[in-house]
């Protein structure tokens, strides 16, 4: 469950106080949410995220992040992708490098308290920052990927539902193949 914690907190004070934490806590216009914890599920899409990650990705081009990292989707506004990757050399907004500036693909899982979020108000962070090429957002219940790209004319949203469906990320020269994303979940029958 995502926790509203108050009093509203500076940008400042929440990067101290961030680093006292023992869970991650996203910073959104002075409001700070916890991060909750993962499932098995979420755990094993974004390991085998990883994994199709370093087999595809020239690692001379781009640099993937965990969701160990925090982005600054604005200057008041700093959340945890569960992986970021970056074209070129990684970029942070400050010298102590935990906000980094220059996201390229961002990805999501999603959880249940995050959904919406996820859906919702990150897309519209994400869609604001001129340095994001995509934004995949990967279901964990239910074989549904979303994937935003951007385009001349704005942003182009693509839908793969079946495990048999292969995302071309174009940006990375990198294709997915849904049945790979999946490999080890096993969803309940309907």
């Amino acid at each position: 469950m995502a926790i509203n914690r108050s009093p509203v907190m500076t940008v400042e004070d929440y990067f101290e106080w961030e680093l006292q934490q023992e869970r991650k806590h996203e910073y959104i216009d002075g409001a700070v949410y916890e991060m909750p914890g993962v499932s098995f599920n979420h755990d094993i899409i974004v390991s085998n995220l990883i994994y199709m990650f370093v087999n595809c990705l020239d690692r001379a081009r781009f640099r993937f992040h965990t969701a160990e990292l925090r982005v600054q989707a604005s200057p008041s506004r700093y959340v945890y992708p569960d992986l970021t990757i970056v074209r070129g050399r990684s970029l942070a907004s400050d010298v102590s490098e935990y906000n980094l500036i220059n996201p390229y693909v961002v990805l999501e899982v999603t959880s249940p308290s995050s959904m919406d979020r996820d859906r919702v108000d990150k897309l519209s962070y994400y869609f604001d920052l001129p340095t994001i090429e995509a934004y995949l957002i990967v279901d964990q219940h239910r074989v549904c990927a979303e994937l935003y790209t951007r385009g001349d004319s704005g942003w182009q949203r693509q839908i793969y539902t079946e495990l048999n469906d292969v995302i071309s990320l174009a940006m990375l020269d990198c294709e997915l193949s849904l049945d790979q994303v999946y490999l080890g979940i096993a969803f309940e029958e309907t």
